[in-house]
């Protein structure tokens, strides 16, 4: 498994990317997935690019946006030509969005065509430029249950769309992770791995909780001490040295928790790898 740690981690946090570098080469990461809104902060310093980071013995395997589905088209694509830019810049091979913002069951038939057919337009630009687009299973999008998105990836129909496999979200959609995992894996490109004290607490990860400076960070935990219990799902990837996934972390002591859960997911491996032999 190739491990990234995410950008979105410092969002309010006063740390330049070169810090974030030398923390992630230190610690054992592959690489680091870029927020998009970072990504475009950077425009400005055309020397930290992709072979910047290269040489530092790091990537990006994915830039992570928004991308506003219901936009009028020309704004839309104008969207999608600049993460493609920004990709192309930091050599990363993937994009990733969200499938719409409404809950799958608020979502007519017309919006759901409208969305898959404006996925699948944005997937072939992407094709065309040697890349992936990913949709996130999240909530209050048409990834938001595994039903749904196995619709969602019968509707978009393209060889470059796929799905960025949150692993706690999918379990919050109410499907078992590693059920889910087995039906969807052909279409998996990349995983987010995160977790939760309790059922209860799954509002911390609402956006406008996660994006507001003072918002709610208890019952975020690490990965290895919360609700879902991902040693059943490593043993799925176990071996597999074409899997890229990204650590999510949103609260505090971020780099006391990605070193701890970095450390931790070595050591689960070395023991899975161990196991299976």
């Amino acid at each position: 498994m190739r491990l990234s740690l995410c950008t979105i981690t410092f969002r309010h946090h006063l740390i330049s990317l070169d810090e974030i570098a030398a923390f992630a080469r230190a610690n054992g990461f592959d690489g680091i997935e870029l927020w998009g809104v970072h990504a475009r902060s950077l425009d400005h310093r055309p020397e930290r690019n992709g072979e910047w980071l290269a040489g530092l013995g790091l990537h990006v395997p994915m830039v992570s946006d928004y991308l506003p589905l219901d936009a009028d088209p020309v704004e839309l694509r104008r969207r999608m030509f600049t993460l493609v830019r920004m990709a192309r810049r930091w050599q990363a091979r993937k994009i990733r969005t969200f499938a719409g913002r409404k809950a799958s069951v608020e979502t007519d038939a017309e919006e759901r065509r409208l969305i898959a057919a404006r996925l699948r337009d944005l997937a072939a630009l992407a094709a065309d430029h040697g890349l992936s687009l990913l949709a996130e299973t999240h909530p209050n999008t048409l990834a938001d249950c595994g039903a749904s998105t196995l619709q969602l990836l019968e509707e978009v129909d393209h060889p470059a769309f796929g799905i960025n496999f949150d692993t706690l979200h999918v379990w919050e959609g109410g499907d078992d992770p590693v059920a889910f995992h087995r039906r969807i894996r052909p279409h998996v490109r990349h995983y987010h791995f995160k977790n939760i004290r309790a059922r209860a607490d799954l509002a911390v990860f609402e956006p406008a909780n996660v994006y507001a400076p003072a918002g709610r960070r208890e019952g975020m935990t690490r990965l290895f001490e919360g609700a879902v219990d991902y040693t059943p799902f490593l043993e799925e990837l176990a071996g597999d040295g074409t899997v890229e996934a990204s650590l999510e972390w949103f609260g505090a002591d971020c780099l006391d928790v990605l070193r701890h859960d970095r450390q931790k997911l070595t050591e689960a491996g070395a023991i899975l790898l161990k196991t299976a032999s």
